[in-house]
């Protein structure tokens, strides 16, 4: 039942996904109808994460492949939740995953075939090339399709198309390299890829002298595991070149039209050297075949050119049993179907289909050459077809009309050489060494099972496969990387990929790519998501050109890892191997799709889980993506509270320190104007406060920080580690200087929004717990009020049950608020600090004032900002910072108290100063206060002025205050005014007469 339900959330979650997705194409076609410049309706508001996409390069990549990204996705979540590493069916678990793969690759192509099919595209008849690459100029404007297979391949190029083709042909390779190392121990689904329905042959049985060749090919699949991988392999690079190459059809066609014969039935064989030989038979008046021996043959049966002899009969190899030659004409002709020949048999065609194509232009006999092969054929003795392969090898070494011809008798009779001649890239190379290898391998197999019956031949003295050794997987693999003319196809990421999984050194691939790309991402400023490797003292085994921007490879490579994982869990988990999920996940989180982040994120190792995870959190700033980024993360299991703090963590990491303005131990705000000269002023003047002190600058690491701890008002509970991570938080911004980043977050994320946020989840009810306890009591006791009754023993206990309910939700608010003492205690240093700087600004507006008019509303901006000065410090003068929860704590907290307090108080005693001038005398008195409260015994604040060095500027700042008291009370008397009462207090201490006056 718990499976089921978390099937049925997880197939609900991506059918939201693809809903959201259906609904952004659509707001996007919505928004392109008219003008391409205009919007029509009411205009749209862009968020952060619209921006950062717009401006990003990879969004255009992210756009073209995004629908097959979260296919993918789906299919891995999807047989995840199924199935959970049973080893013990080997690959019959993760088959149908690949299959899914290749059907997403299969389909895309099919999508992109529509596009640029050959109707569509003009192609230049000269540009004609095997695999058809080069044959379009990529400039050609791209057809864009109304109906629905075309969405989203507006962006493509031809290149995309290739690209799919090898991707495709790469998930049916792995298919294949699957069964064969890791055999299925169950049957196969029969609604399967053709890769995973291809089945082992079964023995026949005792083979004996009159067997036929194709039982006897059939054992040998069955028997012999290295030629059943060969066989298998070799098929899959048949496949693969039907599927990607160019159509036969189109080959032939564009042969024949550069034969200057025309097209059809009659067009074929060789016309002109017949034409040839029937004049000289006509000349002659011979019936019968021309005698090559004959008088005057050598001079009157000659190409135009009279450079050469030509053949004097027209069976199929004439030319090679006269050593003379076809007309020119016919040479090319000849080329031409032989190469077409070659195509097909290249392609793995049938022979059915092989016969059909030369019947239809009279060389049946062709035909017949290639149905000797017994992999195609299911008759005839295996010892006459010992003969025929060496006919084929003598054919192919010695005789042919050009290297196609001898190719195609190469493949038939296992010569090597010869089809290496043809070879036009690694597919080429290795279908050649495989073909080979097979067939010598049956003559092998034969001359062991065979060896001791009379008049039995052995193929190796036919062949001359005495020297024939195995060339291994590896071995054929590195010759073709070493190979200068493969040299393309070396550095080309999936045709080096599907090297890696034919030679099974898939794990030395993604070892040397995982390094790779570790090396490309730290080549500039150090990477964030992973270490810079050490220097290789070897070359890698496979040197693809891959770049950061290898977006597709990526994918692939991503999900192979995950296949092999689920086949064996502890391989494929070095740190290399792991550089290339990380690398995966932060294309997607790029790319803007972070829904599949916790996916992936969650199938790495713990820890590098938690730190890939954290490092794609700052680009989500959405709310509702946090909300469904960390329900996905508790889907997956991840610890979304370990994924919190290393998210802060890795930022407070990255940001870098600002240059200290002073050898101090000790942070030390800059809020006091020190450059400014204000002794100048008189005897009464004190320093005063820096315009602008806190900045508005804020930094990117800065916001990332704040937006960090934005995530913790997501989470229900959490209440010791939201306030431990904000306090932590705020210590580094205070102790770096970064006050601008500390005033932001203290307005962002303030202790009220946490407390209404957390304690619904935690008290029952939504409240600011840093109200008084009265406020809270009489919030409580009005809620129960109607609840109260004094008429019965019942509403008595339910009196005795409401006191006790009381008594633990106080018990309860209090625990709260002991926890969040650090964190609302420098919240309470923000608030006074951006009231301290607020009210300097006013200040210096009076500076300014040139309209007398001016002057009384002004002077009303100063008194509200005065007040707020004087509110906002009464927190940090009386127990301020008194709880740290560790030592650790606490010496961050005296680092702190020493920097920040001295600076703070002088400031505050200036605006007390400047108060008790421009508002009110009395305000005065509140500097000897604030002297009092410093020299207070139970006050720690005049040892923090000791510690910090600098009791002898409070002792001036005081000693001005007193001036300034003692000049504001003559003047009163001069003026006949007395001091008004403050709390009590007057001024008569400060009435002092002189002596006989």
């Amino acid at each position: 039942m718990e499976n089921t339900a978390r099937q049925t959330a997880r197939e609900e979650s991506w059918d939201s996904l693809h809903y959201s997705e259906a609904s952004n194409a659509s707001s996007r076609d919505e928004a392109s109808e008219g003008d391409n410049f205009e919007a029509v309706g009411s205009p749209t508001f862009l968020t952060v994460g619209d921006v950062q996409r717009a401006i990003h390069p990879l969004q255009a990549t992210a756009d073209r492949v995004g629908k097959q990204v979260e296919q993918f996705a789906e299919s891995l979540d999807r047989l995840s939740l199924k199935k959970k590493h049973k080893f013990e069916n080997g690959c019959s678990d993760v088959l149908p995953l690949v299959a899914e793969y290749e059907a997403i690759a299969s389909r895309t192509v099919d999508r992109l075939r529509k596009i640029y099919a050959p109707g569509k595209l003009n192609r230049s008849p000269k540009a004609y090339k095997r695999k058809g690459r080069g044959s379009i100029d990529r400039s050609t404007p791209i057809p864009i399709h109304e109906d629905g297979d075309e969405i989203g391949m507006s962006n493509t190029t031809i290149d995309d198309l290739h690209s799919w083709e090898q991707e495709r042909q790469t998930w049916r390779l792995l298919s294949l390299m699957l069964q064969a190392e890791y055999p299925a121990k169950e049957a196969l689904p029969s609604d399967t890829s053709y890769s995973a329905r291809l089945k082992r042959p079964v023995s026949c049985g005792p083979t004996h002298l009159y067997s036929s060749e194709h039982d006897v090919w059939q054992t040998f699949l069955a028997e012999d595991d290295s030629a059943w991988e060969k066989h298998t392999i070799l098929e899959w690079l048949k496949t693969s070149a039907e599927s990607s190459g160019e159509e036969v059809e189109t080959v032939i066609e564009q042969l024949e039209r550069n034969s200057d014969r025309g097209t059809g039935k009659n067009a074929n064989g060789w016309l002109f050297s017949r034409s040839e030989i029937k004049q000289q038979k006509r000349l002659r008046v011979w019936p019968q075949p021309l005698d090559p021996n004959s008088p005057g043959i050598d001079t009157a049966l000659v190409n135009p050119d009279r450079t050469k002899r030509l053949v004097s009969q027209l069976d199929p190899d004439v030319f090679s049993r006269q050593a003379r030659s076809l007309r020119d004409e016919d040479v090319f002709n000849e080329r031409a179907q032989w190469r077409a020949c070659w195509e097909m048999v290249r392609r793995g065609r049938s022979w059915e289909t092989i016969q059909d194509w030369c019947r239809t232009r009279n060389d049946g006999w062709r035909a017949l050459c290639i149905y000797g092969d017994s992999r195609i054929s299911e008759h005839g003795s295996w010892q006459s077809r010992i003969l025929w392969r060496r006919i084929c090898v003598k054919a192919a070494k010695l005789g042919g009309i050009d290297d196609y011809e001898r190719a195609v008798f190469g493949v038939l009779g296992g010569d090597l050489s010869s089809v290496e001649k043809v070879a036009r890239g690694f597919d080429d190379f290795l279908f050649a060494h495989y073909n080979s290898y097979l067939l010598r391998s049956f003559d092998n197999f034969l001359e062991r099972g065979f060896s001791s019956t009379n008049g039995f031949i052995r193929p190796s003295v036919l062949t001359n496969s005495d020297s024939f050794q195995e060339m291994s997987s590896t071995k054929v693999v590195d010759t073709m990387l070493r190979t200068e003319s493969f040299e393309r196809d070396a550095k080309n990421p999936l045709k080096s990929l599907q090297a890696s999984l034919i030679s099974k050194r898939f794990g030395v691939f993604i070892q040397d790519q995982g390094r790779r790309w570790a090396q490309l991402a730290n080549m500039g400023e150090k990477s964030k998501i992973m270490e810079k490797p050490e220097l290789q003292s070897t070359t890698p085994t496979f040197a693809a050109d891959v770049t950061l921007e290898s977006y597709d490879l990526l994918r692939i490579l991503t999900h192979m890892i995950f296949i092999f994982q689920e086949l064996d869990p502890v391989i494929y988990k070095t740190p290399d191997v792991e550089n290339i999920i990380v690398a995966y996940v932060d294309y997607l989180g790029i790319a803007g799709k972070q829904q599949l982040l916790p996916l992936y994120a969650s199938r790495l190792p713990s820890a590098r889980a938690l730190q890939c995870m954290a490092r794609q959190l700052p680009f989500i700033t959405d709310s509702g993506e946090r909300k469904i980024t960390l329900q996905l993360m508790k889907q997956y299991k991840m610890d979304v509270k370990a994924v919190l703090s290393m998210h802060l963590i890795l930022i407070i990491l990255d940001m870098q320190e600002p240059e200290a303005e002073d050898n101090s131990n000790y942070p030390r705000p800059v809020i006091l104007d020190y450059d400014y000269d204000y002794k100048s002023e008189g005897p009464k003047s004190m320093r005063p406060i820096k315009q602008g002190f806190i900045g508005q600058t804020i930094n990117a690491d800065e916001q990332d920080v704040i937006n960090a701890f934005e995530w913790y008002l997501l989470l229900d509970g959490l209440w010791q580690e939201t306030m431990r991570s904000g306090t932590i938080l705020y210590q580094y911004l205070l102790e770096s200087g970064r006050l601008a980043a500390a005033r932001q977050l203290s307005k962002t994320v303030t202790f009220s929004m946490i407390s209404l946020n957390k304690t619904e989840k935690l008290l029952g009810r939504a409240i600011d717990i840093a109200n008084s306890q009265t406020t809270s009591e009489d919030e409580y006791h009005d809620e129960h009020a109607m609840r109260r009754s004094t008429r019965s023993r019942s509403n008595q206990g339910r009196r005795r049950r409401g006191s006790s309910s009381r008594r633990r939700y106080k018990a309860e608010r209090e625990i709260l608020l002991h926890h969040s003492g650090t964190f609302l205690d420098f919240e309470n240093l923000m608030v006074a600090l951006d009231a301290l700087e607020h009210w300097k600004d006013i200040e210096a507006q009076g500076r300014n004032l040139v309209d007398p008019g001016h002057a009384k509303p002004w002077k009303k901006e100063i008194k509200t900002a005065h007040d707020a000065v004087v509110a906002s410090m009464q927190p940090l003068l009386f127990g301020w910072l008194q709880h740290p929860k560790d030592d650790a704590e606490a010496r961050a907290i005296d680092k702190i108290k020493t920097g920040y307090l001295p600076e703070m108080i002088l400031a505050y005693n200036s605006v007390l100063q400047y108060g008790g001038h421009m508002l009110s005398r009395e305000i005065l008195l509140q500097c000897m206060d604030l002297a009092a409260t410093v020299a207070a015994e139970s006050s720690e604040l005049a040892d923090i002025f000791v510690r910090a060095g600098r009791m002898s500027e409070l002792v001036d700042s005081m000693a001005i205050a007193s001036k300034s008291i003692l000049g504001a009370e003559e003047k009163g008397q001069k003026a006949g005014r007395k001091w008004k009462k403050v709390g009590g207090r007057g001024m008569d201490l400060w009435s002092v007469k002189r002596e006989g006056v």
